[in-house]
């Protein structure tokens, strides 16, 4: 439940809301189905590598043993910063939410309590974070696949207005926005463009199956599993849920703008325009605890993260002090000091102060994405020039290595023009630029320092460990015991 709710968050339920505003339905919904593909290509590219070989620290260690010790200690600290800033993000869409109910409380106070709950959830280890994870899973699990059966029965008239919208918010405003003005097929590129960014910021987080192999039970049977799976996820939540915003919701509608200081959730945008009452309060709390959820998820990978660093002698060794219960209280407290950048919001308003620290998520996740597309290139070829057939592999695709070609060439494409619109003719925006590139340019400035400062070179090929831990992960491996009964085998293979 965790793996499957756990990436559904703002992004999907809250930053919608300005993609659609700037790439209308289709400019929408196809900007999601190209971030799918690089999600899925990103996906099976770990997937294979995590399949083979489950162990503590995930892509981080493999990058180490099949590219550089440089190169991990790059995606290391890229990961804790993707997720530390992440953090602050979701406690900034939380106050963006709570703002539907009140308007005249400062921000501030909503600030102060989501961020009291969230590190109270993690300070309390890892069986509270379990058990509110889980809890909170599901709720965004059925909260977005209600919002979807909804949004069919709105669109199809079935709302107390009667109101038949089907397509037709594709033929006025139309299927595309011409984006700042700019007119023509350039106006709808650039537009649809503009989404992409958003959409990475949705999908983040798919990666934590990798991160979860080494603790996760018979992984070489699971994990392929949970990696087949992901096609599912995308073409259900996402590409569904975008779908269903572009029908109900027009593209001009003043709402969708976040930083204009009465933004709402598409989802919410259409309940009430459809004229249900009572309902888009309820669906707007579902969405507050997806915020909380995602917050809490972000401060406990980040968290985890430096922790590993430091255990890899990679950041100071301050951060292995635990507590009796094995708590990393000191990297904890340490990664919760920067959700107060969410405080922003009280000068800034919530929405902008949103749309930055997305912006820096979503750069920060797909130079993880990057970084895990060129850890199996160079797997594959190790595989190649040691010659292992990859058919004896617990997980492999007909796709490699084009999949992964996609997701280095895409990514890091799509974070070069990030910030491309502060640079159109009266649209400059210093906060906008830094946010966009800050984390562009760091990553090049650790991994070359690292290289540097440790003496490491890239490994070659003829000398990838591809035997190191296998005999461990072969004996803890055994056959899955078949189910019961219809209930059991609906359960295994939904998860």
């Amino acid at each position: 439940m965790i793996s499957i709710g756990g990436v559904i968050g703002t992004g999907l339920f809250v930053g919608t809301a300005n993609s659609l505003s700037y790439g209308g339905p289709i400019g929408l919904l196809l900007g999601y189905i190209v971030m799918g593909t690089i999600v899925y290509c990103v996906m099976i590219s770990l997937g294979e590598m995590v399949a083979y070989l489950p162990i503590p620290g995930g892509h981080i260690k493999l990058a180490e043993r099949f590219v550089d010790p440089a190169f991990s200690f790059a995606m290391g600290w890229n990961y804790w910063y993707d997720w530390a800033i992440g953090s602050p993000a979701e406690i900034s869409a939380a106050a963006l939410l709570i703002n539907y109910w009140n308007y005249t409380v400062n921000d501030s106070v909503w600030v102060v309590i989501c961020l009291a709950v969230v590190v109270a959830i993690n300070t309390l280890g890892a069986g509270a974070y379990g058990e509110a994870e889980f809890i909170f899973a599901s709720i965004k699990v059925i909260t977005i696949t209600g919002l979807i059966i909804l949004g069919i029965i709105i669109d199809l008239g079935g709302g107390p207005n009667r109101d038949r919208i089907g397509f037709r918010y594709w033929k006025n405003p139309g299927p595309f926005v011409q984006y700042n003005g700019i007119q023509g097929a350039k106006g709808r590129f650039l537009g649809w463009w503009a989404v992409l960014i958003q959409a990475a910021f949705s999908f983040i987080g798919t990666e934590i199956v990798a991160i979860a192999a080494g603790e996760a039970k018979n992984p070489r049977h699971t994990l392929p599993k949970a990696i087949r799976r992901v096609y599912i996820r995308i073409l259900l939540f996402y590409i569904g849920g975008t779908l269903i915003i572009g029908l109900l919701v027009p593209s001009n509608n003043p709402l969708l703008v976040l930083n204009s200081g009465t933004a709402q959730s598409p989802f919410v945008i259409a309940i009430e325009t459809a004229g249900i009452k009572f309902l888009p309060s309820i669906i707007n709390a579902c969405l507050l605890t997806s915020a909380w959820s995602n917050s809490s998820s972000s401060l406990y990978t980040a968290s985890r993260a430096i922790h590993g660093l430091a255990a890899s002698g990679n950041a100071p060794k301050i951060f292995l002090k635990t507590t009796r219960n094995g708590l990393p209280y000191v990297a904890v407290l340490f990664t919760a000091i920067f959700s107060f950048l969410a405080f922003m919001a009280v000068s800034k308003g919530a929405g902008s102060v949103f749309n930055w620290l997305s912006n820096m998520t979503s750069v920060a996740g797909l130079m993880t994405w990057f970084g895990i597309s060129v850890t199996y290139l160079r797997f594959y070829k190790g595989m190649q020039v040691q010659g292992i057939d990859r058919k004896t592999l617990p997980y492999y695709t007909n796709l490699q290595p084009y999949a992964a070609w996609w997701g280095v060439v895409s990514t890091i494409t799509i974070c070069f023009f990030s910030g491309w619109n502060v640079f159109l003719e009266g649209n400059w925006s210093t906060a906008t630029f830094v946010t966009n590139y800050v984390l562009f340019i760091t990553w090049p400035i650790l991994y070359f320092g690292a290289r540097l400062y440790y003496g490491t070179k890239p490994i070659a090929a003829a000398d990838m460990d591809f035997k190191r831990d296998i005999a461990e992960i072969v004996a803890d491996s055994y056959e899955e015991p078949p189910p019961k009964n219809k209930i059991e085998a609906f359960w295994q293979w939904l998860m």
